[in-house]
């Protein structure tokens, strides 16, 4: 009854390791064989939010970081030291990250801002014509 209760998360984390394709393709495959198996996993991927780019990097990141930091080596300050460097570097990767998103987010806003300007400067003219007519 265990394995049967197991499956599913193993599958789970099997596909996140794989990242957002393994996903995808889980998704046609099903929708190919068995559609409603497909939409199931189409559901649970928009419910969990593994459409988003980062999603699972970061479940594959948390599993890894949490199989790493129980692996003692019985010095106790060097596992503390580990386990403090881990952590600032998740820390600055996060950081990373995040800069990356606004890095992204500035670069849609200017690409959005220059179309809307050029879609300005294409309506004036127009407007000129139609008041002459």
């Amino acid at each position: 009854m265990s394995s049967v209760a197991t499956w599913p998360s193993q599958a789970e984390s099997w596909l996140d390791e794989r990242g957002k394709g393994a996903w995808i393709a889980a998704m046609v495959l099903g929708f190919v064989f068995i559609w409603p198996v497909g939409l199931a996993i189409l559901f649970y991927m928009i419910w969990s939010k593994r459409m988003t780019s980062s999603s699972c990097r970061k479940s594959h990141r948390r599993h890894g970081r949490m199989a790493q930091s129980y692996r003692s080596t019985g010095n106790s300050a060097f596992d503390a030291y580990k386990d403090e460097t881990l952590k600032r570097l998740e820390d600055e990767q996060d950081a990373f990250q995040s800069f990356l998103d606004r890095l992204r987010e500035a670069k849609d806003k200017t690409e959005f801002d220059q179309f809307m300007d050029e879609r300005a400067k294409a309506a004036r003219p127009a407007e000129g014509h139609s008041a002459e007519a």
